[in-house]
């Protein structure tokens, strides 16, 4: 009897039914976007930890698949064109405004791997006021590598003229600093301690934020607090 009652009373029409399935289809289909987000992150999160803990493989010859390099653990030896150092600007740590110094590394086949040293202040950003980390002669450097990235929507462009690089752009870095044959990869140089202090190296950062579930819950819940109303409404109609 009182299902019976409640069906009579319930009548919303078809202008409120309608609008009411196309919210919760669109908020539904977000929700289960979020999901499907939720796995594909887990996934490149467990991907990443996996090749951040392999041994480092070196950086020899030509470089096959080099998206295959993306955030794992290298090595490769050379010399640092020091005279040729580039600066990517807007690096602060741990509040402190500074620069990352980025040296061209000229391997023994003649090719050049950018190599991101690490981070120096404002104040020594110039070759000569950290010369005991300028090395000389050979070197090796063990770090991880990295793809370029595609600079986001509102990052400034790049003042190449300047020598100041607000993201990587080996092909206009080299061009920049006079370089041919440039890997396209970058090694961001691991935690090992440069003589003199400069630059601080290790300072890649391979976190994912990984808020999906979070999102979609909150979608999920959307749905179901506007069946609620839906439900509410539809009685109200008829009372």
């Amino acid at each position: 009897m009182a299902s019976s009652l409640l069906y009579r009373r319930f009548r919303p029409g078809w202008p409120l039914t309608l609008a009411y399935l196309a919210a919760l289809g669109a908020l539904l289909a977000l929700g289960t976007w979020q999901v499907d987000r939720m796995a594909w992150k887990r996934a490149l999160i467990a991907e990443r930890a996996a090749r951040l803990a392999a041994q480092p493989v070196a950086l020899q010859g030509p470089l096959a698949g080099p998206e295959r390099l993306d955030f794992r653990r290298v090595q490769v030896s050379g010399r640092f064109l020091n005279e040729r150092e580039l600066y990517l600007g807007n690096r602060p740590r741990r509040g402190q405004p500074g620069y990352h110094v980025v040296t061209p590394m000229q391997r023994a086949d003649g090719s050049v791997v950018l190599v991101d040293r690490g981070w120096v202040p404002l104040d020594r950003k110039l070759p000569q006021s950290r010369a005991d980390g300028q090395v000389e002669g050979p070197a090796t450097v063990q770090g991880i590598a990295r793809l370029p990235q595609a600079p986001s929507w509102f990052a400034p462009k790049n003042q190449e003229a300047a020598n100041f690089w607000f993201y990587f752009d080996p092909a206009a870095m080299a061009r920049a600093a006079g370089l041919r044959a440039v890997l396209p990869v970058i090694v961001e140089a691991g935690p090992e301690p440069n003589k003199g202090g400069l630059p601080l190296g290790g300072q890649t950062d391979a976190s994912l934020s990984d808020n999906h579930l979070h999102y979609a819950l909150t979608w999920y819940a959307l749905a179901a607090a506007l069946s609620v109303i839906y439900l509410l409404k539809g009685l109200k109609a008829e009372a």
